[in-house]
């Protein structure tokens, strides 16, 4: 399984691109952050992540996209301007006909590291670990990205086991 990890973020949206299924080791195929002026328009700003994520869809040819899911901060700008980026890159996903998976930013870090409260620190010393890079990538938000691909690999086999038990335990006509 091929994923693009999505690190979404205005001035820097991280990108990372996994390889591999669970259970077995894993294969980092690309990382980077695309970046956007913090003086440039909003508009422009947000075809200048479109862009980048779609290069990087274009260049990587990724079988799933994991965002971070946008969770509630005090600061609303700043998650006006995550929720935005997290759009645009589920956009360009959906355009493509590309499966997207939602990970929270605790259940990451818990695949990741064992904790859903690690910090930045532990989860690209993690990331450097488990995909056998030299140092850990940066910035924070490229290993973050890296962080999502890992955790859709190590949790997709179980999701889809629960969602087809779900699905076979549904009576017809019924929706949940």
């Amino acid at each position: 399984m091929r994923v693009l990890g999505v690190d979404p973020g205005l001035t820097r949206c991280g990108v990372g691109v996994v390889e591999g299924v669970a259970g077995r080791a894993l294969t980092m195929r690309g990382v980077g952050v695309v970046r956007t002026p913090v003086d440039a328009e909003l508009g422009d700003r947000l075809v200048a992540v479109e862009r980048g994520i779609e290069q990087w869809l274009d260049e990587h040819r990724p079988e799933v996209v994991a965002v971070e899911r946008v969770f509630s901060q005090h600061n609303v700008s700043t998650v006006m301007g995550t929720a935005q980026a997290s759009a645009v890159a589920m956009l360009c996903a959906a355009r493509r006909g590309i499966p997207v998976a939602l990970h929270t930013p605790s259940e990451v870090k818990a695949a990741v590291t064992g904790s859903g409260r690690a910090d930045k620190a532990q989860v690209g010393a993690m990331v450097t670990r488990l995909l056998r890079l030299a140092a850990p990538p940066k910035p924070a938000d490229a290993a973050d990205a890296l962080a999502l691909a890992i955790c859709h690999i190590w949790r997709a086999p179980a999701q889809n086991r629960l969602q087809q038990a779900v699905a076979l335990h549904t009576p017809k006509g019924r929706t949940r």
